[in-house]
């Protein structure tokens, strides 16, 4: 299953100081201590600061109630048609979140979260590219649906590549990569794959380094595959272990584990 989805704008903001310390403490899954720099004095940072929140329920399972009171502030917040899809795009976000991890069966606020951001935000808006990979996300887990996922994340990877949102286009390359290793299509899964784990390496995106590792370790032979993981597992129990959904294809072999 494919569990990994972002949040938020997907770059380093430029030179800003503020957001060059938010995305730092992002990539090093420190989400509350990135979120604790942001003001909820706008609708932007309302957003962002309720991204961030969300991505790390995704990521830890944890701090449900920290997400959903963030989401309310920037829905309140929330002054134009684009900044309510955001907010609308999040919730939805959330609510698949919760759905995957058996928190609680929110798949059909998911959908309609989605749709309601999908009326919202303007075809070709930078807000776009990210709705539609998590509209891919919905399709390929909670509807089983690959032909639909495959059609959403291929819409995402050519509207992050518009707006240059490099770690959306990680997201895109691996979920279109993990689709095609289903198929049986090695060569396009192996490229995909490595075109993630390149991306993630250079933005120094290290939460989501180890799933790219093991993923692009699943089309790898020995003893590349075994290097990959292991290079997984060390940053694995460096961030404490997150994402907390990696930890049963992380299990040493010895311990007889499958991996996913």
């Amino acid at each position: 299953m494919a569990h990994t989805a972002m949040s938020g704008t997907g770059t380093t903001a430029g030179d800003d100081p503020l957001q060059t310390a938010v995305w730092r403490l992002r990539s090093r899954a420190c989400w509350a201590d990135a979120a604790a720099l942001l003001r909820p004095v706008s609708a932007e940072a309302a957003l962002q600061r309720a991204a961030l929140l969300v991505e790390r329920c995704l990521y830890t399972e944890q701090g449900w109630e920290e997400a959903e009171d963030a989401l309310r502030t920037a829905e309140a917040l929330a002054d134009t048609d684009d900044e309510r899809g955001g907010a609308a795009c999040e919730r939805g976000q959330l609510a698949y979140a919760a759905t995957l991890h058996g928190v609680r069966d929110r798949a059909d606020e998911a959908r309609a979260a989605l749709g309601r951001a999908a009326a919202l935000i303007q075809p070709g808006a930078r807000r776009r590219a990210l709705l539609d990979f998590r509209r891919g996300l919905l399709a390929e887990n909670l509807s089983r649906s690959p032909q639909a996922a495959r059609a959403a994340y291929r819409r995402a990877h050519a509207g992050a590549t518009a707006h240059s949102d490099a770690l959306l286009m990680s997201f895109t390359w691996r979920h279109l990569a993990g689709l095609a290793l289903r198929d049986g299509e090695m060569a396009e899964a192996r490229h995909g794959f490595a075109e993630s784990l390149r991306i993630r390496e250079e933005l120094g995106y290290l939460v989501g380094t180890a799933p790219a590792l093991v993923s692009l370790a699943d089309t790898e032979t020995e003893p590349e595959a075994s290097r990959l993981r292991e290079e997984a597992r060390r940053l694995y129990r460096l961030l404490g272990g997150v994402p907390t959904w990696l930890a049963g294809q992380l299990a040493p072999p010895a311990a007889g584990a499958a991996t996913a």
